[in-house]
């Protein structure tokens, strides 16, 4: 049974429990050359400096779930509160004031493979992974695409055999964040080579360090490897680890990926051009002598009004989530709009910077650009395709006729 408890006495509450256990943030302006100047699309560390930040993570959402300030609004029989998503929203806005660890690690297990194990796990899955998710003490990981179906999931190929009240996993899966970070990870599976390919999937949650596992970094053209190529030989998965009815993967499969696009979309959007703000575009121009371009000026002007139109658009389609509906089709237009800023973003950088865009010449702030744009074509992909996505919008929202099929 959810509590009760004021907003007020729970803010309070929360703010004593913030000031015993964080640092006040304290808001510094970076002046031009000063500190690092990358400004990548993706976090590109080294397996160390990934381990340690994934246990400074694990540390404060292990202290912030025993308290009671994590899964806010989830189901007190699976370790929520059962308390509004006011609640939340009143939270997060006062952790924001406090310098606490970066979560980035719990991003897909929480966004993503937690909300479907809640919409269509098993009650022992459910009592099995979401506190410990929550709490921090396990990771997710989400795998669905493959080498020969991306963005067109319903092609997937790995293979899952029944064998008793077990099913027996093979296949490969890519571009998979965090993969190597993770304790357990959501499968697509096809279950009926015979049917449909839309009609013979299920979904499992799946042991990362079940026998048969392989974990393989992917090195991108930008040095990092923020994703992972995953192979599964015989892998052994329980049936209560099953998500949904068998041959019945496709819905749940759209569980996951309406709320992959609301967390790409929605909590990067706003940014207008992924990890970094417009203020360091407008110093960048300035530095750089541009700011009486009337062309670069535009360019600019693009970029901050889209930006916030993509803002408004995504809080309309919170406020539906906030009404207990699941994420539509209308997610599509946060991701698609975060990729064409983005696009905006890169035009622009290199109008100003030219030759220093590709040539490092040392100079702080030009030749880190390199990586933003290089870094872009991944994002054009994550979470369907730019053209997938435009094909959504266009018959599932605007309702325009459907695509015709490629002739067999």
């Amino acid at each position: 049974m959810a509590e009760t408890i004021s907003e007020q006495d729970f803010e309070r509450s929360a703010l004593s429990f913030l000031e015993a256990n964080a640092k006040p943030r304290v808001e510094s302006r970076q002046s031009w050359g000063e500190g690092s100047d990358q400004v990548s699309v993706l976090p590109e560390r080294t397996l160390e400096e990934e381990q340690a930040e994934l246990k400074e993570a694990r540390g404060w959402a292990q202290k912030r779930f025993d308290a009671g300030f994590s899964w806010i609004t989830g189901p007190v029989e699976y370790g929520g509160r059962g308390l509004s998503r006011d609640f939340q929203r009143n939270y997060d806005a006062i952790e924001g004031r406090f310098d606490t660890p970066a979560m980035s690690a719990y991003g897909i297990g929480l966004g993503m493979v937690a909300p479907t194990i809640l919409a269509h796990g098993s009650d022992e899955v459910k009592a099995l992974y979401l506190k410990r998710m929550w709490r921090g003490d396990i990771v997710g990981c989400q795998l669905f695409s493959e080498p020969g179906a991306g963005s067109d999931l319903a092609s997937l190929q790995t293979k899952a055999v029944r064998d008793g009240d077990e099913w027996i996993v093979t296949g490969q899966k890519v571009w998979t964040s965090g993969a190597h970070l993770s304790e357990i990870g959501e499968i697509m599976c096809r279950t009926n080579p015979d049917a449909p390919k839309h009609k013979g999937l299920t979904g499992f949650v799946v042991n990362m360090h079940a026998a048969g596992v392989e974990v393989r970094p992917l090195r991108q053209m930008t040095g990092g490897a923020s994703f992972n190529e995953v192979f599964f030989n015989e892998v052994r998965i329980p049936d209560s680890h099953r998500l949904g009815d068998v041959n019945e993967g496709w819905t749940v499969a759209l569980t996951t990926l309406m709320n992959e696009r609301a967390a790409i979309g929605g909590g990067m959007a706003s940014g207008g051009g992924g990890n970094m703000g417009t203020q360091r575009l407008i110093e960048l121009v300035r530095h750089q002598g541009k700011a009486d371009d009337p062309l670069i000026r535009q360019q600019l002007a693009d970029i901050i009004i889209n930006g916030r139109v993509a803002t408004f658009t995504n809080l309309r389609a919170m406020a539906k989530i906030a009404t207990g509906q699941l994420p539509g089709p209308e997610m599509s237009i946060g991701k698609l709009t975060l990729t064409a800023n983005m696009r905006r973003v890169s035009d622009l950088v290199a109008s100003v910077l030219g030759p220093r865009l590709v040539a490092d010449s040392g100079e702080w702030g030009t030749y880190a650009w390199s990586k933003f744009v290089l870094g872009l074509p991944g994002m054009r992909l994550a979470g369907g395709t730019d053209e997938i996505l435009r094909n959504i919008i266009g018959e599932r929202v605007l309702g325009l006729p459907k695509e015709p099929a490629v002739q067999k």
